[in-house]
């Protein structure tokens, strides 16, 4: 597998005042090696210090990722929600939830379809980027419109859509700054972009340090500051409109899941695939968090974080000038 060695500086600022403050392996699905997390004095941006071809990244995503025994007759469009369950859950965290009905609108990384057939059902014009070849399973059965590769604005018209979103993805690419550029020449003048990403800055990444869940190595190799934001928004010819920390409230159950369970480097983790076996206190200790999500103390915990402003997750709105 061919991977390309990084260019010294930070990939938002350009600075050089970097360090290497811990490593990250794979802890869900066992790629193999081990990655340094360099921080810069500057902008406070993390990356991870490796970036792959775009082939390599399809094998990474198509080999690696678990999504080759989805059942394609499983799919299930994602459905309208509002109200105190929608604020609860933190269902807002989620990009797609942010774009109106009839509109155009490209998802870059759009997984398994989900977001399409959403919009698909809200009047939409709808277009999908998704690097994993199993997409295409999913876009022959229902008729997607997808591009089965990395984002590529060149296969589109300049000034086309009214609404592109990453959900998290961008912290996926190796090049940010290129990416939001290509980004604002598809989007029509006025039309926004809508990024949502983990939060390093947040308290998850403070208290589980190199156990933090969203570290996610090889798979996410970028991590925004509200500054490196700004920066990659500005350089990409972006107004920068705002930030809203909103944390999906499944994730902190996963976290606890995580922590139980984490592997070895080179191993997946029984948790995030399939197979593995724990011991009996282990698995005492997922039953006591499972009550715990029932009794839907991670939500309580989820929205405090988030209402002080540190929560694990941040939704950016970028608009075209």
């Amino acid at each position: 597998m061919s991977i390309k060695k990084p260019a010294a500086g930070c990939p938002v600022c350009g600075a050089h005042g970097l360090h290497i403050f811990q490593s990250a392996y794979d802890d869900r699905y066992g790629y193999p090696g081990t990655f340094p997390l360099q921080r810069c004095s500057v902008c406070r941006h993390v990356h991870l210090q490796v970036s792959f071809s775009p082939e390599s990244m399809r094998d990474l995503y198509s080999s690696y990722y678990p999504r080759s025994v989805f059942n394609v007759e499983d799919h299930r469009p994602h459905k309208e929600i509002s109200g105190f369950k929608a604020w609860f859950d933190g269902v807002k965290s989620s990009t797609f939830r942010w774009v109106p009905g009839n509109v155009r609108v490209l998802d870059i990384g759009c997984g398994f379809g989900e977001s399409l057939g959403y919009h698909l059902a809200r009047g939409c014009d709808v277009y999908g980027v998704e690097a994993d070849e199993n997409i295409r399973r999913v876009a022959d059965r229902y008729g997607y419109k997808v591009h089965v590769g990395l984002f590529d604005p060149d296969a589109y018209e300049e000034d086309y859509f009214d609404y592109v979103t990453m959900d998290q993805v961008i912290e996926h690419v190796s090049d940010p700054v290129q990416t939001v550029k290509g980004i604002e020449r598809v989007l029509k003048p006025g039309g926004l972009a809508i990024l949502s990403t983990p939060n390093a800055q947040g308290w998850g990444a403070r208290l589980f340090k190199s156990r933090w869940i969203h570290w996610h190595a090889p798979y996410h190799q970028q991590f925004f500051s509200m500054e490196s934001m700004r920066i990659t928004a500005e350089k990409a010819g972006f107004e920068f409109v705002e930030s809203r920390t909103i944390t999906n409230s499944a994730w902190l159950h996963y976290q606890w899941m995580h922590l139980l369970t984490i592997p070895v480097p080179g191993k997946p983790s029984m948790f995030w695939s399939a197979g593995g076996r724990v011991g009996i206190a282990r698995r005492t200790l997922i039953k006591g968090f499972k009550i715990v999500n029932r009794l839907k103390i991670n939500h309580i915990i989820t929205r405090f974080f988030d209402l002080i402003g540190v929560g694990d997750n941040r939704v950016y709105f970028l608009r075209k000038i």
